[in-house]
């Protein structure tokens, strides 16, 4: 499924879940339709901008299965930062984040292509602040470690709990804002790209 109501593609949307979403609801970021866990849909227009403000760094955690056993060398190079490839900026240096390596997690929902258990993996839990086009993906084949499951769980304490693929909770605007940390102070005028966020 792609996080968007509306698509030339034929690709599963958004609009297929079991909910009806008032009119003007929209995703702030995206996971790309490879990707699983949490998104946040929204009729409120400003919360893109509160959210994904480049001067806003707010935590978003991810849970990430990898081909191949990683070693202490490949997690610094992640946690340091590295060059990827941007679209229409060439090669950004991504900022200093938190990544971990972790027990598998228990209790995953199962996927039709899922990554043979029997393989060399690793499982890992990345802490970022921003979010470029498939990053975390391009981070780690800057390593030489394949992606081969990425689930977002948690964007500042708003967290993912144990939903499951194609469930809808709905939540007030206020505690919206305080799982995600945000005020009510004043974004500065003036445009910004946040370059496919998510």
């Amino acid at each position: 499924m792609i996080s968007q109501f509306v698509s030339p593609y034929e690709q599963r949307k958004l609009g297929e879940l079991d909910y009806n979403f008032p009119e003007g609801t929209n995703a702030v970021g995206r996971l790309d339709d490879h990707s699983e866990g949490l998104l946040i849909l929204t009729t409120d227009k400003t919360l893109t901008k509160r959210l994904l403000h480049p001067e806003k760094k707010h935590r978003r955690n991810y849970i990430v299965q990898v081909e191949k056993v990683i070693n202490e060398e490949a997690l610094n190079k992640l946690r340091t930062g590295l060059d990827i490839l941007v679209k229409r900026k060439g090669l950004y240096r991504t900022l200093p984040c938190e990544v971990n390596l972790i027990d598998k997690p228990k209790n995953l929902p199962e996927r039709l292509k899922s990554f043979r258990e029997g393989l060399p993996q690793s499982w890992l839990e990345f802490v970022l602040t921003e979010g470029k086009n498939r990053q975390i993906r391009k981070m780690c084949s800057a390593v030489r470690h394949d992606c081969k499951r990425l689930i977002r769980t948690k964007i500042e304490n708003l967290e993912l709990g144990d939903m499951q693929p194609g469930e809808v909770r709905e939540i007030g605007q206020k505690e919206l804002f305080e799982l995600l940390l945000l005020t009510d102070d004043v974004m500065p005028v003036k445009r910004w790209n946040t370059d496919d966020a998510d």
